[in-house]
């Protein structure tokens, strides 16, 4: 199957476009986001990478080709991962500037299925990628982070910024990036329209709580209008200030018991289907 097969796109406007993978029906289908800028395009999240990314985005025409005299040609293209979770990370190797946060890029760079929490059915891809594909055969790549992310971090793109935010709590180093003068917020799984992941390997609820305090900032502040969120549908600063204020007020002991177990068998069920590499 080709790339212009596997990949479909819509425009957003305004140099976004929101990228999906078409034959991988899964609730962990993650977005994949392109923002094109006047210096530096940039790719967040990449997909389970079964089929190449950078092929489509060219085939397609998202981006112009190395052999076009365009200044587009010209700029560089960088890949951010809001976190290594292989639904968001596994199209990483693809591309020769990759960018991820401090707290995870120890764990991409050696390939860490278990951090990645890698965990991918045949079901889930109704079509095969390429002839014989089977699911137990997917893993996340080893991937050398070319830059690392802190919070705080500015991304230039010439006519557009995106701004670090550390975002602890789904995983140690997931992040947002925040474009404030057009006040569009790309979340990751920090957040998204749908039920907040935090008994993950990794996970943990007091840093999950501390950032659905900073989105609550965000937001009463007047400074995110719109959220590109890491899976489902896109929404607006309302959604983003109740999904964040939900999630503190069910953070409780009760919460806190039930999602402990919930890690033990999650942990055990990745420890079994993945090798993990021990630092």
């Amino acid at each position: 199957m080709s790339a212009l097969e596997w990949y479909a796109h819509k425009s957003l406007g305004d140099g976004i476009f929101w990228i999906q993978e078409r034959f991988y029906e899964s609730g962990n289908r993650a977005n994949i986001w392109l923002v094109r800028g006047s210096e530096q395009d940039v790719v967040i999240d990449t997909g389970l990478g079964l089929r190449s990314l950078p092929e489509y985005l060219y085939s397609s025409g998202l981006l112009q080709d190395g052999g076009a005299k365009e200044d587009a040609a010209c700029r560089p293209l960088l890949a951010v991962a809001t976190h290594v979770h292989f639904d968001h990370s596994g199209g990483l190797y693809q591309f020769d500037r990759v960018a991820v946060h401090h707290a995870e890029a120890e764990a991409l760079a050696r390939g860490d299925n278990f951090e990645t929490v890698t965990w991918l059915s045949d079901s889930e891809v109704v079509r095969a990628p390429s002839p014989g594909w089977r699911a137990r055969q997917f893993r996340v790549q080893a991937v050398q982070p070319t830059l690392i992310l802190q919070d705080g971090d500015v991304i230039n793109l010439g006519d557009r910024q995106l701004t670090v935010m550390h975002m602890p709590g789904h995983s140690r180093g997931s992040i947002c990036l925040h474009d404030k003068d057009r006040k569009i917020l790309f979340s990751g799984d920090v957040v998204y329209d749908g039920s907040l992941i935090d008994w993950l390997p990794y996970s943990r609820i007091s840093d999950y709580v501390g950032s659905c305090e900073r989105l609550i900032e965000l937001v009463d502040r007047g400074l995110v209008e719109k959220v590109l969120p890491g899976h489902f549908n896109t929404f607006g600063a309302e959604r983003l200030f109740r999904l964040a204020s939900n999630y503190i007020s069910k953070a409780g002991i009760c919460h806190k018991v039930s999602t402990f177990a919930m890690r033990s068998l999650a942990s055990l069920a990745l420890r079994v289907t993945n090798s993990r590499t021990s630092p």
